[in-house]
Order: C-alpha cells, then sequence, then structure tokens
C-alpha cells in the first residue's frame, strides 16, 4: 500500500465549475471537489451508491425532490438510482465517496 498525496493530484472538470482530485481504490471511488459558489450540476442519477460530505462551505442538494442543505463536516448519503442535483450555496470543499467505482471518472 502506498500513500497518496492529493495535492498532486491534477484536478479534472467533472462538471462545468465542479473541479475533483480522484481516487479510485478497487470498489470506490473518492472525489475530493472544489466549487465555487452558484455553480449547480443538473439532476442526475447513477447506479452507484454515494456519500457526500461537505469538509467547508454550505452545499445544497436535492435527492428526489427533497431539499437538504448541508455544511461543514455533515454528510448526506444518496442511494443508487436516486434522481439528484446541487448547488453551491458558498464557495464549497467537498469529498463524495461512490461505491462501487465510477468507471466514467476513471476515463477522465
Amino acid at each position: 500500500m502506498q500513500a497518496i498525496i492529493i495535492n498532486n493530484i491534477q484536478p479534472k472538470e467533472i462538471a462545468t465549475g465542479y473541479f475533483a482530485k480522484l481516487v479510485h481504490s478497487e470498489k470506490m471511488t473518492f472525489s475530493f471537489i472544489q466549487v465555487k459558489a452558484g455553480y449547480a450540476i443538473k439532476e442526475h442519477s447513477h447506479p452507484h451508491e454515494q456519500v457526500s460530505i461537505v469538509q467547508k462551505g454550505v452545499f445544497k442538494l436535492v435527492i428526489e425532490g427533497i431539499p437538504v442543505e448541508f455544511t461543514d463536516g455533515e454528510l448526506v448519503v444518496i442511494p443508487a438510482n436516486a434522481k439528484h442535483s446541487g448547488i453551491a450555496i458558498t464557495d464549497c470543499e467537498l469529498l463524495d465517496v461512490f461505491t462501487p467505482v465510477r468507471e466514467d471518472y476513471q476515463k477522465l
């Protein structure tokens, strides 16, 4: 096992205004995201279970039509295939964890 230095990872734009440093294990994807206030991600779904953690800032998710606003140190679990969208209320640092691995992110 080797240590991964997140600061050495080149960010990828996974959606407009969402810049992620991606780490993949055998069964999970970790997405360390920087996003500026006001940037939104359109409604979508995927077969992955997702845990979204706000490390800094305020982020609003809408999961299956239910709005959830969360901030520093809070997390939300998004079930597989649930329709969801989001917007950064302030500048944010997020950590999204997906299982299984996001193969689409591996190709970025």
